[in-house]
């Protein structure tokens, strides 16, 4: 099994929120690949890493990060595969990684979550992967339906609470 995502954090630091985005890419059964770089203290790793992704079949880069949050941009520098930036909750409550991610020059985009936001990050990889792939697109349907069925059960419970001035 060869990975077509690769989830790339700052620091291990960073895995309880990217995780998430892990967890969902397992669950939709999508091969994957999860690594530690650093824009600041592994430039080089980083840019290597960036440019061997497209040659080693990888399809969709998420890139989480805090602080200065280089690395998102740094990846998307140097690769022409999509880059989804997760700005990881850290100093100044994530803004700084939120502004550092979002905030790319004229041909460097970078497709910005919000932050801690990996799970919307490995969702969003996953509707590009179903572009073209009729077996992923199967399960992100069964997915998103599977959203509108909670909002209804929790609508049902709220209907049996009851209250003396509750009216439904």
């Amino acid at each position: 099994m060869k990975p077509i995502v690769s989830v790339i954090m700052g620091s291990t630091s960073d895995l309880p929120v990217m995780e998430k985005a892990c967890k969902f890419l397992d669950d939709m059964k999508i091969p994957f690949e999860v690594n530690a770089l650093s824009a600041h203290r592994t430039p080089e790793a980083v840019e290597s890493f960036a440019k061997s992704t497209k040659g080693r079949g990888i399809r969709i880069i998420i890139a989480g990060a805090g602080m200065a949050a280089a690395l998102p941009g740094v990846i998307a520098a140097n690769t022409t595969l999509p880059v989804i930036g997760v700005p990881i909750k850290g100093m100044l409550d994530g803004l700084d990684a939120l502004l550092s991610i979002v905030q790319m020059p004229p041909g460097i985009p970078v497709a910005t979550m919000g932050i801690n936001g990996a799970m919307n990050a490995a969702i969003l990889a996953v509707e590009m992967l179903a572009l073209a792939d009729e077996g992923i697109a199967q399960r992100l349907d069964d997915y998103k339906s599977g959203l509108g069925d909670k909002i209804v059960k929790a609508n049902q419970e709220l209907s049996e609470m009851k209250y003396e001035y509750k009216t439904n």
